[in-house]
């Protein structure tokens, strides 16, 4: 919905050039509003921006030059409450509790119903002001009563306290900076990179995890001194002695030993799913459901027709979507909705290369293929677009989860790993498959990424000695069958990868996805089911999938999981301008000497599995936000 941004200065009052490009960093997040809070000498005073709407401004003076202890800057994206009354910072009638807050509240109107049978009266019908009283109401409890996405600051003068919080699944980031002079918060790590207590250094611990993973795991990020608010989780820091506690305010629930039959199941997730589909769904603003062609959007298509009969969808086609295109457009007729497709060709693709790899604030190992979503999101006017996202996490539903139960089995000959000398590739590939002693170390296979011994051949031996690769502190519970496994696709899978880079692409347009999977209630209903209803081995997604067969034509249900990704081999391959792109940049990173270079030439001279471009494009692009972020 917006961006937020903000600093607590431990020692002296700092100038307010801070929160202004702070702000403006952000200014995508949030186009159509912005504004201020300052405080100082035991004075709140508010402040609008050169940004703020006519209203704002005749309400507030525009923030020029000030000194403050703490201020909090806001970028509004209107969803919920158009009207000036949804402004932010949002005040207490006090003035005591001071609020900003990022994401969307799906069952604000039923928290409100009972804070105003509790005495509240509320002054807009905007979801932040619904947080602003339940959190006078409810304290540090209100946060697990929240179902759905969010990143909050609160400044409590009553309780002197000041708190940041990030929702369940971690759809809505939340980075910090901590040191003895001050704490930094915002939406992205581009905004703290302007406060001035903040300095870019490389912390290569968060790169080591970022070439295993894909993704950075939180709470590291690959800044030094920067780091991610893990999810479910809320930090308060002491205004009186600057001591910082962290605390979990939600787990994921544990299997029961209920005795649940596979029709009740999928009954009461078809239910649970339509709920959320139809909480999903208010907004004051035009909604549109992104459909990729496979089972987990095309359901949603199928519900929200039950609650908006207007509601309009739309594929974008990539080089080798064929199917997923048809499939989209065949089950958008069955079910009388109004459908479009976004064709991406390879000039549109490439256009705007370097600057949407350099807006993700780290590496990664692939072209990101929301960024087109949502830019023709934005285009047609959607500033809510309603995603399948979450579904393969919550029910199973990657390819690599069906090479579980074989894993199980074959770890009880791990023993085989020490006795492999050779060298060679298949060799290498067998050793790391007999290393995998941990269902740690099966879900970081699973990801198409470098291999631990390949990030140290590729580190230059002075840097790798720095890093610790023991990454022991990341293991869950390592509960040796699905649920282990469950637990370390929503943790790094989700909250880690997808939903964080879901959020970067779609506030790049100023666009907000939502997650009609991802809902509190289904949640924790699916993650408690028996394992053997929620998990079969021979199947992708079996529990959604018979949820799913009364809404979904065949042709859907049938069709074989596949991932909505840009086929960057294909480009590689064929594609001169991306091959002179990379040698480019390869050239570039290699006179920097963080990496061997024979070990790059290796790699880029002789690809022969189907996955070798991988490596090169996480060095590509660690090059690229290198280039972003530390170069003036």
């Amino acid at each position: 919905m917006c961006g937020i941004s903000g600093y607590y200065s431990f020692h002296k009052s700092i100038s307010s050039t801070n929160i202004l490009e702070m702000n403006q960093a952000i200014r995508h997040r949030g186009p159509d509003d912005e504004g201020f809070w300052m405080y100082s000498n035991g004075e709140g005073i508010s402040f609008s921006g050169n940004d703020s709407t006519q209203k704002i401004k005749e309400q507030f003076p525009v923030l020029k030059e000030e000194n403050s202890d703490i201020a909090l800057g806001f970028r509004r994206l209107s969803i919920i409450d158009l009207s000036e009354k949804g402004h932010q910072p949002m005040l207490s009638e006090n003035e005591q509790i001071i609020i900003t807050f990022n994401g969307e509240i799906y069952n604000f109107k039923k928290l409100r119903k009972e804070l105003e049978s509790l005495g509240y009266s509320f002054h807009s019908t905007s979801d932040t002001e619904v947080i602003l009283n339940a959190y006078q109401e409810w304290g540090n409890s209100t946060f697990a009563k929240l179902d759905g996405m969010f990143a909050v600051c609160i400044v409590d003068f009553i309780s002197q306290k000041l708190i940041l919080a990030r929702d369940r699944v971690g759809m809505k980031p939340l980075f910090y900076h901590q040191s003895e002079k001050g704490l930094v918060w915002a939406s992205e790590i581009k905004a703290l990179l302007k406060n001035e207590f903040v300095k870019p250094e490389i912390n290569w611990n968060g790169v080591y995890t970022n070439f295993l993973f894909q993704t950075t795991l939180a709470p590291q990020t690959c800044f030094q001194h920067i780091f991610s608010l893990e999810p479910a989780s809320f930090m308060t820091v002491d205004l009186k002695n600057q001591n910082i506690t962290r605390e979990k305010f939600w787990k994921l629930p544990l299997p029961s030993a209920e005795n649940i039959s596979e029709e009740e199941a999928v009954k009461k997730i078809d239910k649970l799913l339509s709920e959320s589909i139809s909480e999903q769904l208010y907004a004051d603003v035009p909604v549109a459901v992104m459909m990729s062609g496979g089972i987990d959007s095309t359901l949603i298509t199928s519900k929200s027709k039950a609650f908006n009969a207007d509601i309009n969808t739309y594929t974008i086609s990539y080089p080798f979507s064929e199917e997923e295109v048809k499939n989209a457009a065949l089950a958008a007729k069955h079910f009388g909705v109004s459908h479009e497709v976004k064709e991406v060709s390879d000039e549109e693709a490439l256009e705007h290369l370097r600057e949407n790899i350099q807006h993700f604030e780290e590496p990664y190992s692939s072209f990101e293929v929301l960024i087109n979503a949502a830019k023709y999101a934005h285009d047609k006017n959607f500033k809510v677009v309603l995603s399948g996202n979450g579904a393969d996490e919550l029910f199973a539903g990657y390819s690599h989860t069906l090479k579980l139960n074989r894993w199980l089995f074959m770890r009880n000959f791990n023993c085989i790993s020490a006795f492999i000398f050779t060298k060679d590739k298949f060799s290498q590939r067998l050793k790391n498959y007999f290393s995998q002693d941990t269902m740690f170390d099966f879900f970081r296979q699973s990801q198409i990424s470098m291999r631990p011994l390949e990030a140290k051949s590729v580190i230059k031996q002075e840097i790798y000695n720095t890093i610790d690769p023991d990454l022991s502190k990341y293991h869950l519970s390592e509960t040796k069958n699905y649920s282990g496994y469950f637990e370390y696709d929503m943790k790094y899978s989700l909250s880690s990868h997808h939903v964080f880079r879901d959020d970067l692409s779609a506030m790049k347009y100023s666009v907000e996805f939502r997650y009609p999977y991802l809902s509190n209630s289904l949640i924790d209903y699916v993650a408690a089911l028996p394992e053997n209803i929620r998990f079969n081995g021979a199947q992708n997604k079996p529990l959604l999938r018979k949820t799913a067969k009364k809404h979904l034509p065949e042709s859907v249900l049938n069709m074989p999981k596949k991932g909505f990704s840009f086929p960057v081999n294909y480009f590689i391959k064929n594609e001169k301008k991306v091959r002179d792109f990379i040698v480019e940049n390869l050239e570039s990173l290699k006179r920097r000497n963080f990496f061997n270079a024979a070990v790059i030439d290796e790699w880029w001279n002789h690809q022969e599995h189907e996955y070798d471009w991988v490596k090169i494009w996480q060095l590509v692009t660690f090059e690229l936000w290198y280039q972003k972020y530390f170069e003036k």
